[in-house]
């Protein structure tokens, strides 16, 4: 397990900061210990720093749901509003950064299943139109078209959030 925490750690790191928008070591403890609990039902499909990051992004969806996230934001919110008086940082602005944020990962979830894996690949895990072919067995257009489709449903859903 050392090994795995050692080859993984950057990567980890930094889907956890991309995804929650700051370091949080709980949620990389939590990665650590859910890959140590089903490393028995990896199979090797894939390769297998694309299955911890997968793991990674789930254990953050998981924690913008956790009651620890929602208290955690609700106590910062208070604690942000009164320390940020008197500076510029509006504190609105950072909720509503956070805000935005978890509608944007929630209307991610809500893809469809051929979608939202393509999608979380190439804009989560960094991967290439050609890495998630090769991962799919799909010709590399499928992959552009169907992040296509993705990328206009999302726009669809979210629209409301450019004030449209």
């Amino acid at each position: 397990m050392k090994q795995i925490i050692l080859e993984n750690r950057g990567r980890i790191r930094a889907i956890i900061k991309k995804l929650t928008g700051s370091y949080n070591e709980d949620i990389e403890q939590e990665v650590y210990i859910k890959t140590w609990r089903n490393l028995p039902n990896y199979h090797e499909e894939g390769k297998f720093r694309q299955w911890i990051s997968q793991l990674a992004a789930n254990v953050c969806r998981d924690y913008f749901r956790s009651r620890q996230y929602k208290q955690g934001a609700a106590e910062e919110g208070d604690e942000d509003s009164l320390g940020n008086m008197a500076t510029e940082e509006n504190p609105e602005k950072i909720l509503d950064a956070k805000t935005r944020q978890k509608i944007i990962l929630k209307a991610v979830d809500n893809l469809p299943d051929k979608y939202r894996k393509i999608v979380v690949w190439f804009e989560f895990e960094d991967l290439s139109y050609e890495q998630i072919a090769k991962k799919t067995s799909l010709p590399v257009g499928t992959v552009k078209s169907r992040l296509f489709a993705a990328r206009k449903i999302l726009a669809e859903q979210l629209k409301f959030l450019k004030g449209e």
